[in-house]
């Protein structure tokens, strides 16, 4: 079992003073984050490809058993016809974070809010999804962020193909709690800035069973604290680790 807690990105202004100690040099906060945090969602990928100098850089800054999970690019996921997207899931995957070697974690694909779920154009968007790239095993997690995902047709799709289903704890996004894949991503974004951690501690100890739960056997789990307050994210993240074994 395993599971692995932490944030988005590492550069955000308010972090520091709240979570990076003051007069931290800001190359620096990377190297900060990966040991007090044990994984974290890199989201520049969304919106742009990465150099492979940055992806070897990285590597080398997160001691062993810390991953990155990144998000994909929005030019495969943010079109009328998933699976028109083929270039443009091709151009994401190669853009060198294989060099990221066993500190890959998992590729999450976000998918609009107004983004419904068609289940055959969503079936060939998988199709075009590979198991791996430049010989790294992938694994994959599926944001859907409408209503209409909540689809048991959905749930075999993502199954068939060992992708899990993100969890979200949001106001304004679906809550589906299906597994799917052999491992989970959980996705929490409701943290308050009123509270030091985010989540007060009763929030946090059930968060923590139920990573467990989702941790059983041989699987990991994921745990992103996410937008809220996006301030106690780091606070958030660092109390659910102390909870965990």
């Amino acid at each position: 079992m395993t599971v692995r807690a932490g944030i988005g990105g590492w550069t955000y202004a308010p972090w520091r003073g709240a979570f990076y100690p003051h007069g931290l040099a800001q190359k620096r906060e990377l190297e900060y984050a990966v040991q007090h945090l044990t994984a974290i969602e890199i989201n520049a990928t969304f919106y742009g490809r990465q150099k492979p100098e940055s992806w070897r850089k990285w590597a080398e800054a997160a001691p062993d058993g810390f991953q990155f999970s990144l998000k994909a690019s929005r030019y495969s996921t943010a079109r009328k016809l998933l699976a028109e997207g083929k270039e443009s899931i091709e151009a994401f995957l190669g853009q060198g974070f294989t060099e990221l070697g066993a500190k890959l974690g998992p590729i999450l694909w976000q998918f609009a809010a107004a983004k419904r779920f068609e289940p055959d154009d969503f079936a060939r968007f998988l199709d075009l999804i590979p198991d791996a790239q430049d010989g790294v095993p992938l694994r994959h997690a599926l944001e859907p962020r409408h209503d209409s995902f909540a689809d048991p047709a959905f749930f075999e799709l993502a199954r068939a193909r060992n992708m899990a289903i993100v969890f979200a704890d949001s106001d304004d996004y679906p809550r589906i709690e299906e597994q799917t894949a052999d491992f989970a991503y959980a996705r929490l974004q409701r943290t308050i800035e009123t509270v030091d951690t985010g989540y007060d501690a009763s929030a946090l100890d059930s968060w923590a069973d139920k990573a467990r739960d989702w941790a059983k056997g041989d699987r990991d789990a994921y745990v992103f604290f996410i937008a809220g307050a996006k301030v106690r994210n780091p606070a958030a993240a660092q109390a659910l680790i102390e909870r965990l074994p």
